[in-house]
């Protein structure tokens, strides 16, 4: 295979976290603004991390915003699954030898609250949270912590992400990115390979 480190986003690559996120962000916006954004108005957040989202929201007070998101989050955990065919994908990439990595925007405890209950964690040799670098996507610092700690180097990485920031992060951090298509709300982002459905993945990057 042409990498040695296949690297993940979470949110819109690995599982659909969309409607759980947008919704939980609308129910705690109207708490705090009192004010119901409409769900298409919010989609920008998905990638970047929950507290720079607030931000660009111009939030008063984030901490107990993010609080309040976290909290409502779990009102619509039945609504996030694993994407069809990652499983299999994992399972093709550790038979292949492939190192495989996460970069996310999500903390730690998201983390562990919307991904670590699938039991998937084994997969991944190297995890890299929003809470692990000072910038976070798209800035390259998440994709240069990765090559700090997992020791690769920029033209052995793939990262696979489906946001803009995804596709910036991996830019600037001059590392090969893979577009998920399953996950992406537009095709009009730069990248090396468009990836149609998780099963396509091995085959496109013999």
């Amino acid at each position: 295979m042409k990498y040695q480190h296949i690297v993940f986003d979470i949110d819109g690559t690995l599982i659909n976290t969309e409607y759980a996120i947008l919704h939980s962000l609308q129910d705690t916006l109207e708490e705090c603004i009192h004010k119901k954004v409409p769900v298409k108005e919010l989609l920008f957040v998905m990638g970047i991390t929950g507290e720079d989202a607030l931000r660009q929201l111009k939030i008063n007070n984030i901490p107990l915003s993010l609080k309040r998101w976290e909290e409502n989050i779990k009102k619509y955990n039945s609504t996030i699954t694993i994407y069809d065919g990652i499983q299999e994908l994992l399972n093709c990439l550790s038979e292949c030898d492939c190192k495989i990595g996460i970069v996310t925007s999500k903390t730690k405890a998201e983390f562990k609250d919307d991904f670590g209950r699938f039991g998937l964690n084994h997969y991944f040799k190297t995890i890299i949270c929003a809470d692990d670098t000072t910038e976070h996507k798209p800035s390259p610092e998440p994709l240069l912590k990765y090559i700090e700690i997992s020791g690769g180097c920029n033209e052995e990485i793939l990262y696979i992400g489906d946001s803009k920031y995804d596709s910036l992060c991996a830019k600037s951090a001059e590392v090969d990115f893979a577009l998920a298509i399953w996950g992406s709300h537009t095709r009009e982002l730069e990248a090396d390979y468009f990836i149609e459905t998780p099963y396509d993945l091995p085959g496109a990057i013999k």
